[in-house]
């Protein structure tokens, strides 16, 4: 078991600066099922440093969303994948805007 400040040390040290959205689950790489066309492109994310093992989100970054279905996030540091996380689905009938707030990476 890994003390909290290890964990917080973990976290911050990720790096995490992007997230990008999925219809499905991205796979282990991260580039399964992530959305594509129209406007869409992922989006810059800031994570506030680590604290009992968790890290927020601090800016909800708004996505331009072709006519489909977010089902996934994918967060990454830069162009390596770093983890996914299932997402209540939303399904756009017309191209829309997707915001993710909330967002939390945590270790345990």
């Amino acid at each position: 078991m890994f003390a909290t400040t290890a964990l917080n040390s973990m976290i911050d040290s990720l790096g995490a600066d992007s997230v990008s959205l999925h219809s499905a689950d991205p796979g282990a790489n991260g580039t399964g099922n992530e959305l594509s066309g129209g406007s869409y492109a992922r989006q810059s994310a800031t994570f506030a440093a680590a604290v009992a093992g968790s890290s927020a989100m601090s800016n909800d970054p708004a996505f331009s969303v072709p006519v489909g279905t977010v089902s996934f996030v994918g967060f990454w540091n830069g162009a390596t994948f770093l983890a996914s996380d299932n997402v209540t689905d939303e399904v756009f009938g017309a191209a829309g805007t997707y915001t993710l707030t909330d967002a939390t990476l945590s270790l345990s």
